[in-house]
């Protein structure tokens, strides 16, 4: 086994900090040398928020230097690729020939990896659906030391098990694509302030079938009349003949190197009610864009630009809490959700509201329903709030993601996500002796 040291790690959430021991494969018989050592979970950016890729006392080998292009077919888009690949990488070599991913989550440093994973999705879930959708195939490292490829028609358990699979089933080599081809990096952007709940609604159906993209962004500290209000970007991408004079000079710009950044971890005393409604009134203004046309990094990926603004959280670090519930008394359960939130005493930030198409997978999250994610720094408070949220959301016919989860339950989790045996089962057969594991596969009950 290569050298190995132990050190601390966490998710993006800087919650739970897990002692786990680090390798760092270089090859794929680097990392058959490393799985016929010891048990192991890959991590690559370290973009899941919780304890998905941490194992405490464990071993975990960050994929990151497995990183290279294998082929390109310029015809049909696909592109072959190692799993360590990022999609800002990704973004940086074919954006200038005209091609992008295509499904982006809110942040492009997330390797290929992680994002089978988590089953990633982004903006236009209702029309692109999750990750699954862009992969053609990929081959994996199982228990044994063999290299197996699955696809839709090859091993398609393995294939689909591994979509929300949190790195459970071995180590991802190599994955083939399927990218967007594209005129400009630009997007058409129309941004609605919204009232109240019911007019989010209203919106959502309203535009949702004009536009492929749309998000929003919700007061979860309001009451009331006011319940739901923020504002609803929507987005279509913009072909080079719809650019503007100014623009068509370069039409595929790439996104700059932020040099913003915070630089240490902020106190815990400046996250507040009154930073929360000071924040709420920034990003209302910055959301309602005037603009006709937005750059691809601050459509997709407006938080990249400041380098480790999970900092800003402060040592004690903060979940990111997400959940689906179906459309059916959305209404009704949205409100008792948000008034729930609002009355807790925990100090919700950055909350992302949006509609999602049907869901398919095993643990993927996704399903046709409303999503609500919020950050809430970590306080004795929240820890015994969540639990009181899990059980509304069960009630509501919904489920976690459990990408970003950090905290809940087994039992909870079971009773959310009823095709866990399913997935449990082939899990069994392919890794009989849970020679793939992390905290969250012991905190779920996902061992065989």
């Amino acid at each position: 086994m290569a050298t190995t040291h132990k050190e601390k790690l966490a998710g993006w959430g800087n919650y739970p900090v897990i002692e786990s021991f680090t390798l760092n494969p270089r090859s794929e018989e680097d990392v058959r040398t490393e799985v016929a050592a010891d048990s192991l979970v890959a991590r690559g950016l370290g973009r899941s928020y919780g304890d998905q890729a941490v194992n405490d006392g464990r071993y975990v080998a960050v994929c990151t230097r497995l990183n290279h292009f294998l082929n390109f077919d310029e015809k049909e888009g696909i592109l072959e690729c190692e799993a360590g690949v990022s999609l800002e990488e990704i973004i940086n070599v074919f954006v200038p020939k005209g091609w992008m991913p295509m499904i982006c989550p809110g942040t492009k440093f997330v390797t290929i990896g992680g994002a089978i994973a988590n089953d990633i999705h982004g903006k236009a879930h209702h029309i692109d659906g999750s990750f699954v959708n862009c992969v053609v195939s990929f081959t994996i490292m199982l228990a044994d030391g063999s290299r197996v490829e699955a696809s839709r028609t090859e091993n398609s358990d393995l294939f689909w098990a591994n979509f929300g699979g949190l790195g459970l089933l071995g180590v991802i080599l190599t994955a083939k694509l399927k990218l967007r081809k594209i005129e400009t990096t630009y997007f058409h952007q129309k941004s609605v302030v919204i009232k109240n709940l019911d007019h989010m609604l209203e919106a959502l159906e309203k535009y949702d079938h004009d536009y492929n993209y749309s998000v929003a962004w919700i007061d979860a500290m309001a009451k009331g009349n006011k319940l739901g209000s923020g504002v609803l970007t929507l987005g279509n991408g913009a072909k080079l003949a719809d650019l503007p004079e100014k623009l068509k000079g370069d039409p595929l710009k790439l996104h700059s190197t932020s040099k913003l950044m915070v630089p240490f971890f902020l106190p815990s005393f400046a996250l507040n009610g009154l930073t929360v409604r000071i924040l709420n009134r920034v990003i209302a203004f910055v959301q309602n864009s005037p603009k006709d046309f937005v750059h691809y990094e601050k459509f997709f990926f407006p938080l990249d630009a400041i380098n480790n603004w999970n900092r800003g959280y402060g040592k004690r670090g903060f979940i990111q809490y997400q959940f689906v519930i179906p459309e059916e008394n959305g209404k009704k359960n949205l409100t008792e959700i948000l008034e729930m939130i609002a009355s807790s005493g925990c100090t919700p930030f950055l909350n992302v509201f949006k509609r999602m198409g049907d869901g398919q997978g095993i643990l993927s999250f996704p399903f046709k329903g409303y999503t609500l994610a919020i950050d809430f720094p970590v306080t004795k408070q929240l820890l015994t709030f969540t639990p009181k949220l899990d059980a509304k959301v069960l009630d509501a016919g919904g489920r976690l993601y459990l990408g970003k989860d950090a905290l809940l339950e087994e039992r909870m989790f079971k009773a959310m996500y009823p095709q866990h045996e399913q997935w449990l089962a082939i899990k069994r057969k392919y890794d009989p002796g849970n020679k793939f594991n992390s905290n969250i596969s012991r905190r779920l009950g996902l061992n065989s």
